[in-house]
């Protein structure tokens, strides 16, 4: 939310705003009658045509991200979530791909919401910085997604 400067509450920023009203967007498409298959079919595509929206750098990265999640964690099915590519496990969002423009971020990220099955002892890591995908990278987004399923 916006920061408080003034001592008093600013409201939503423009981009929590547009977040908002991507996520009202998708339940609204999800409530839509047809088949599970043809709703799952379209939800890829919505996730496709969001990561083609991106800019250059934030896109190649979503790519790369998509194919890693997708190809290690088949059954992720992919969905977008407040207008982010996200991958879902039942219905429920596992790990979501967040832009840097979307929020006018330093970096984009990778997170794992608290479906992931991450847990280690009494504290882990939960949303990664993303800046470039080397194959270690790959790597290693694609062991967290396998764990993150189990």
């Amino acid at each position: 939310m916006s920061s408080v400067t003034t001592g008093k509450y600013e409201g939503f920023t423009a981009e929590e705003r547009a977040a908002m009203k991507d996520h009202a967007r998708e339940q609204k498409n999800a409530a839509r009658r047809g088949s599970r298959a043809d709703k799952a079919a379209e939800a890829a595509r919505d996730v496709l045509a969001k990561i083609a929206e991106m800019q250059d750098s934030d896109r190649v990265l979503a790519e790369r991200v998509h194919a890693v999640v997708t190809s290690s964690a088949p059954a992720l099915a992919p969905k977008l979530w407040y207008g982010m590519p996200a991958y879902a496990l039942d219905g429920k969002i596992v790990c979501y791909f967040q832009s840097a423009e979307k929020f006018k971020a330093r970096y984009a990220t990778l997170g794992f919401s608290d479906q992931a099955n991450l847990d280690q002892d009494t504290m882990w890591p939960t949303t990664f910085a993303l800046t470039q995908l080397t194959p270690a990278v790959e790597a290693q987004i694609s062991t967290l997604t396998k764990q993150a399923v189990r």
